[in-house]
């Protein structure tokens, strides 16, 4: 995939400053040397003990692909190194990833049989060992929930077991984080992992595992702040991983830190480009979408818009590829308000292949029907809502609850908004109050950097619609705690308020805007209301 525009690679380059050196060994092949510290101590020979290190780090950047060619070739040196097979094991096992495919399972399982029988001199890695068995244990009957249940307790007893050995400590918060309902609002185990890692990042600010754990354990509006130390960190601790050049973004997203997500998008499609695939470049490039879109920097988010490529269904980040090309052109089209542009939207040949990308299909499909619905064309909004409604119940049918319940508010926003079309607007929005708690009660995947509309701006959205702009400004006001400084929301926070006569609010939401969108170059009307506005004396 190639970004189009010269002065973008000025950006690509400057991007790679800090990782120079390892970045000319990418160019001829070399291994990377930037990945941050890492020391985990093994029983196997110290003269193979700085490559097990490197292995190490790429596992706690999810570099998996790199990570088992590493522990793979410490095996075929030394084939009594038990725990180089855990190491390959481990890099079939992917927490917070995408699920193990199937033939992700059976060569992680094969591994982690095999170092069992090879063994180990240590007790602390034959619990190790034990432990990632625990996770393939049955893992052809059992789902991915109750064996990530399993292995998070497995790795709790070795934690207890060594409680000063700091390895230990870190792949422990990683399966309790792995292992956290994702209905639950306390986040109660990612708060655990989290104080796990932070007492260790006092210690040991340059390890890579332990900022990007923390970013995932505080990957929520109500914890980001609390990651940003290490988002800001990680990629100057390891820039030869693309995806410690991307992961920051997550925290910078949740707080609205808009160019700081664009720096480290570019710099992680770059890297992925390179060294990992098109399914990692490309879920850096969701992220960079959605980060031009909210300071209307919309040129820049049609370019990337025109140069999506589907990844190889076999690359380990196939999902997060698909994804992201069916998601950026709903972005580009739902963001600006183009609902004719929306309603119009055309796939690809072969963008949705097989039940796996159904969520993908979902976000194509509820752009199309909204869209629709909002310029009057309810026939077409209702042939999308019910093949909404269809791939709804197929996730559902399929064990995948998460992705269920969100093309099911999907289903209910544009649901409302059909009927608000359709002349019941009383109705319209008691419906679309409920997406709105719908949505409330869930949490976004790790794959997307948000809703493709959320369904609270929405609200505040058809609340205009019926001019009550008072009751719409703390709809779009709850959307903004939730994902600050959205343009939407923002503009019609300002909106709103101005509406109501509530002055203050909107001089210093439009002020806020035009600060947001200082590289704007799309058309949007909200910004001329905006500068007009704001020069009101």
């Amino acid at each position: 995939m190639r970004f189009v525009r010269v002065r973008w690679i000025a950006v690509l380059c400057a991007s790679f400053v800090l990782g120079s050196p390892s970045f000319a060994q990418h160019e001829h092949g070399g291994a990377p040397e930037k990945l941050g510290k890492v020391s985990f101590p093994s029983s196997c020979s110290p003269a193979i003990q700085p490559q097990f290190n490197v292995a190490v780090a790429m596992l706690h950047s999810f570099w998996y692909a790199k990570a088992v060619e590493a522990f793979s070739a410490i095996a075929k040196a030394e084939p009594a190194c038990g725990m180089a097979l855990w190491g390959v094991a481990m890099a079939h096992y992917h927490p917070l990833w995408e699920i193990p495919n199937p033939e992700d399972l059976k060569q992680g399982a094969a591994a982690a049989q095999k170092a069992k029988a090879v063994g180990s001199k240590s007790e602390r890695e034959r619990q190790f060992i034990e432990a990632i068995g625990v996770y393939y244990k049955d893992y052809t009957t059992v789902g991915e929930v109750p064996r990530n249940a399993a292995y998070a307790q497995a790795m709790e007893q070795i934690h207890n077991r060594f409680p000063e050995d700091r390895e230990t400590s870190i792949f422990y918060a990683l399966a309790l984080r792995a292992a956290a309902p994702a209905g639950d609002k306390t986040y109660a185990k990612q708060r655990k992992a989290g104080a796990i890692l932070e007492k260790i990042f006092a210690e040991k600010p340059d390890h890579p595992g332990v900022v990007h754990y923390i970013i995932h354990c505080y990957d929520y509006p109500a914890l980001a702040g609390g990651a940003l130390e290490a988002a800001r960190r990680y990629a100057k601790i390891a820039p030869d991983s693309p995806h410690a050049l991307h992961m920051p973004s997550h925290i910078f997203t949740r707080l609205g830190l808009w160019q700081e997500s664009i720096d480290s998008n570019l710099a992680s499609a770059a890297a992925a480009r390179k060294n990992v695939g098109t399914g990692d470049e490309l879920h850096a490039v969701d992220y960079l979408a959605y980060a031009y879109l909210q300071g209307a920097q919309d040129r820049e988010a049609k370019d990337l818009f025109n140069s999506l490529r589907a990844p190889a269904q076999s690359d380990p980040a196939s999902f997060a590829g698909y994804y992201s090309i069916g998601t950026v052109p709903a972005r580009y089209a739902l963001e600006r308000h183009r609902w004719e542009e929306a309603a119009a939207l055309t796939a690809p040949p072969d963008t949705f292949p097989g039940g796996r990308y159904t969520p993908t299909e979902a976000n194509f499909r509820f752009a199309r029907a909204l869209g629709a619905a909002r310029v009057g064309k309810l026939d077409a909004a209702r042939e999308d809502l019910r093949r909404l409604t269809a791939l709804r119940d197929s996730l559902a049918a399929r064990g995948e609850k998460y992705w269920a319940e969100q093309a099911d508010i999907q289903r209910e926003i544009a649901q409302a908004w059909v009927t608000f079309a359709d002349g019941g607007k009383e109705k319209a929005l008691r419906q679309m109050r409920a997406a709105a708690a719908h949505e409330d009660a869930t949490d976004k995947s790790a794959v997307t950097p948000g809703a493709v509309l959320p369904a609270r701006e929405l609200l505040g959205d058809m609340l205009m619609e019926f001019k009550h702009p008072g009751e719409a400004l703390p709809e779009y006001q709850a959307a903004l705690r939730s994902a600050p400084n959205r343009f939407n929301s923002l503009s019609g926070a300002a909106r709103a308020a101005e509406l109501s006569g509530d002055h203050a609010t909107a001089k210093k939401s439009y002020v806020q805007l035009l600060a947001l969108c200082k590289n704007a170059n799309g058309d949007r009307p909200e910004l001329q209301r905006a500068k007009t506005y704001s020069a009101q004396k």
